[in-house]
């Protein structure tokens, strides 16, 4: 007998396409060429902890929406780079597990630092296709920086609310 496939994933993937989309629209700061936001910092979250297909689809297609809001020219360089990031980050933290106490792990830190580079790396170049300029692409990438900076020391104080409360166990746990 066929198995048929389960409504469950594609609604966690929907909800944290929400999610990103949410912490990408709420708080915005302004830097060259675009805003600060918390998006990367919970594509972090849902990376490491729901690994790297639910942190590159939330990643691309929360950000992108995001975009398409008020940078609309910003919509598809942030799906390839934010889808980039969760794909990235899920990988190299590698697979997830309620048990483990992930946010200790060195390679999650290196995960995050190496997928929080690339956004810098990918809007750095897309700014420069963007504005034909890569002067101008550079400008970006000081208060790029400092977000995913931000967004890192984020993941571990939620990471670690996150492993103390056992939120990961109650969500991952079949109903």
């Amino acid at each position: 007998m066929e198995r048929t496939p389960s409504a469950r994933p594609l609604a966690i993937k929907a909800l944290c396409v929400a999610i990103v989309f949410i912490a990408t629209t709420v708080l915005q700061i302004p830097i060259p060429l675009g805003y600060a936001n918390l998006g990367g910092a919970i594509i972090l979250i849902l990376s490491v902890y729901w690994g790297p297909g639910v942190g590159a689809v939330a990643g691309g297609l929360g950000s992108a929406l995001a975009d398409l809001v008020r940078y609309p020219e910003w919509a598809l360089p942030s799906l390839i780079v934010k889808g980039a990031m969760g794909l990235i980050c899920g990988a190299i933290a590698g697979k997830p597990t309620a048990q483990q106490h992930r946010i200790r792990q060195i390679r999650v830190l290196i995960a995050c630092i190496v997928a929080t580079a690339e956004v810098v790396l990918g809007y750095f170049l897309s700014g420069s296709i963007i504005y034909g300029s890569v002067v101008t692409g550079a400008l970006q990438i000081p208060g790029l920086s400092v977000e995913g900076g931000v967004g890192i020391v984020l993941f571990y104080l939620v990471g670690s609310v996150i492993e103390r409360t056992g939120l990961l166990t109650r969500i991952k746990k079949p109903r």
